[in-house]
This record gives structure tokens, C-alpha cells and sequence, in this order.
């Protein structure tokens, strides 16, 4: 009888050690923060072949992810939305995307240097606007746990021109993101516009 009640106080403990331990990891996909996904979907498309050419905005509110922006074909957007969808947090897509050519190379690259054509052939996709945007936001993702926690960051780059928007935590967040949008190849400058708000996100 003893052996029964501990054989069955053992299964207890086990299952209730499996349910924390479920419970643990579904508390964690609902406490992903929105400005995280934003970094970790764009990380996605960095070296995506087939989104050459793309220049997209991706959005999150709640674990709803919305992508807007164009891609130059139906198989580009198909890829992108599969990226998005892959990732833990994400609750929903919304698909906004356009399909539109892709620009034509108007000599930013060659100007950006011998360093962006090297990255380039590292990715497999040429450097454009929309490759700055996703490329400033998987350098972001590395300072995530530690500078650019709680940032809801914005970029917008044209022509290699960036453009941060949104909210940082610190000082030292704010001097971070600048740097990193920097120091990005192709790009040509930086104007900041991010406000330093205490808990951000």
C-alpha cells in the first residue's frame, strides 16, 4: 500500500512539474513583446533571396503582426507572410503587402562601396532600402536583452537615407540604436528622431 501511495505521489509531482513547466512556457510566448517581434521578423527576411527588391513594414499590436510595404512578386509575398507567421508570439498575420517592381539600382550601391557589395553577395540579396530596414532590426535583436529592451523603434529608409522614429528607454538605448543604423552597410546617413521614454514598450 505504501509503495502504491508513493507510485502515485511520484505521478503527481510529475504531472504537476509538466503542467508548471507548460504553463511556464505559454506565459513566455504571451509576455513576447510586440518591439521584439518587430526585430525578430524583419532578422527573418535579411537573408531571404526571394524578397530582394522588397522594402516592408512590419507592425505589431498584441501578438497581431501586420505587413505592409511592397514586394515584387506573389512568391515574395507568400514567403513573407510564412516568415511572419513562424514565429513565437505571433497570434495573427494581417496582409497588406503590395506587389510592385523592384526599384532600379540607382547607383546607391556603388556608392556605399566595395564593404555593401561584399555584404550583399554574403546575403544573397542586393542592398536596398528594404535590406537596410531588416538589417538595422537583426542588429537590434543582439542588444534586445540588454541596451534596447522595452524601444519601440521605427525605421524608414529611403534612398539609404534612415530615419528613426519611436521610443527608448535610455540615453544609452537612444545613443545604441543610432550607432548600430549607423555603422549599417549602405547606409548613407542617419537622422534621429527618438524619444527617450522610461519603460517604452
Amino acid at each position: 500500500m505504501s509503495i502504491l501511495r508513493r507510485s502515485i505521489g511520484t505521478i503527481a509531482v510529475a504531472v504537476l512539474t509538466l503542467t508548471l513547466g507548460s504553463a511556464a512556457a505559454h506565459a513566455q510566448i504571451n509576455t513576447i513583446k510586440d518591439g521584439w517581434l518587430v526585430m525578430k521578423i524583419h532578422s527573418e527576411f535579411v537573408d531571404e533571396d526571394v524578397l530582394a527588391g522588397s522594402n516592408i513594414d512590419v507592425d505589431v499590436k498584441n501578438g497581431i503582426v501586420t505587413l505592409q510595404g511592397t514586394v515584387p512578386s506573389e512568391a515574395a509575398r507568400a514567403r513573407a507572410i510564412a516568415a511572419a507567421k513562424a514565429n513565437d508570439g505571433v497570434k495573427g498575420v494581417t496582409d497588406q503587402l503590395r506587389i510592385a517592381p523592384a526599384a532600379r539600382d540607382n547607383g546607391n550601391m556603388d556608392r556605399a562601396g566595395d564593404k555593401s557589395a561584399n555584404a550583399a553577395k554574403k546575403t544573397g540579396r542586393a542592398i536596398d532600402d528594404g535590406w537596410i530596414k531588416s538589417k538595422i532590426y537583426a542588429q537590434y535583436m543582439s542588444d534586445w536583452n540588454t541596451v534596447l529592451d522595452d524601444s519601440n523603434i521605427d525605421i524608414d529608409v529611403t534612398n539609404n537615407v534612415v530615419v528613426l522614429n519611436g521610443t527608448v528607454k535610455s540615453a544609452a538605448a537612444k545613443t545604441k540604436a543610432v550607432a548600430i543604423a549607423k555603422s549599417t552597410d549602405g547606409v548613407k546617413s542617419v537622422n534621429d528622431n527618438l524619444k527617450i521614454v522610461a519603460g517604452a514598450q
